[in-house]
């Protein structure tokens, strides 16, 4: 099977690498095609345009910046697939947006699976990355293999939609638990704790996260480096937000995130790193959060 894949940013370009070291015949396409130099160096061969490589590929992937941005790119990929073509859209849509475009994509007898990942862009690079699928077990199974050579872990949610309001879900706990691991910090700094041995001693705590693991990292650097930006941390957040609504969840910490990342992007900038939200209490306070022996980027162990 000759797969395509559409979006070599930060996340896109890893998963499209994992492939070609996997063996996968693979063929890549991105608005800038110098983003594509290293996949053609893995074997892959890259082409002028979406609908190219949806012409060239038996399933084609894509991993972009918005919902706005997935439905352009399927609608130029639309005309120039062939029937029984199948597309697998590893971007963070919300569930609407996932049924929407899976039904203008079966209208072409194309069928859609959703994969959104998660776990971070270092895990991406290592090919560890968690696969959250849903639609039809059957394509889920068809690609079961070229999945895990992304990923380390493959979970099936459910049908269409489904995966789509797990990875907000996600997205939503990491960004509160950002928030929070920098009042965490905060607190031991201001109360003269050496901030290094206060990082390793929440980490063998019962108040440990992912997030503080591995962000609250970049934060003491001071890099904020984690390859994601104000601009997607608030899509994601609108996306839980909307879901309390229909779901009829009051969302009191998702919704005081949100307000709190407003306040980020404002200062800082929609392109600024989303670990940078942690910013904003430093600079309030004058008070900085370095140590010393933290990377400025993560690096799977």
């Amino acid at each position: 099977m000759r797969y395509g894949f559409v979006g070599l940013g930060n996340l896109g370009g890893h998963l499209a690498a994992s492939l070609c070291r996997a063996g996968f015949d693979v063929v890549v396409n991105d608005r800038d095609m110098s983003l594509a130099a290293r996949h053609v160096a893995l074997g892959a061969v890259a082409l002028e345009s979406p609908a190219a490589v949806a012409a060239a590929a038996d399933a084609v992937m894509t991993c972009l910046p918005s919902p706005a941005v997935s439905e352009a790119v399927l609608r130029q990929m639309l005309p120039a697939m062939r029937a029984g073509t199948e597309w697998i859209e590893c971007s963070t849509l919300g569930r609407d947006d996932v049924l929407r475009l899976g039904a203008l994509a079966a209208e072409h007898g194309v069928a859609m699976l959703e994969s959104p990942v998660t776990g971070g862009v270092h895990l991406a690079e290592s090919g560890e990355i968690t696969v959250l699928a849903g639609g039809p077990a059957e394509m889920v199974a068809r690609h079961r293999a070229a999945l895990e050579a992304m990923g380390g872990r493959i979970f099936h949610i459910g049908p269409l939609g489904s995966a789509a309001v797990i990875k907000v879900i996600t997205n939503m706990l990491a960004f509160i638990h950002l928030v929070a691991d920098g009042e965490a910090l905060m607190l031991a700094r201001r109360g003269g704790i050496d901030l290094a041995t206060a990082w390793a001693a929440i980490k063998a705590s019962s108040g440990n996260s992912f997030v503080h693991e591995t962000e609250g990292q970049l934060i003491l650097n001071g890099s904020y480096d984690i390859a994601f930006t104000m601009d997607l941390a608030l899509k994601d957040l609108g996306f839980a937000m909307g879901f309390g609504r229909e779901f009829e969840v009051p969302l009191d910490l998702a919704g005081a995130t949100y307000q709190t990342f407003v306040r980020g992007r404002a200062a800082y900038g929609g392109g600024a790193q989303s670990t940078q939200i942690v910013k904003l209490l430093e600079d309030a306070l004058g008070t900085d959060l370095r140590a010393e022996g933290f990377p400025a980027r993560l690096v799977a162990e």
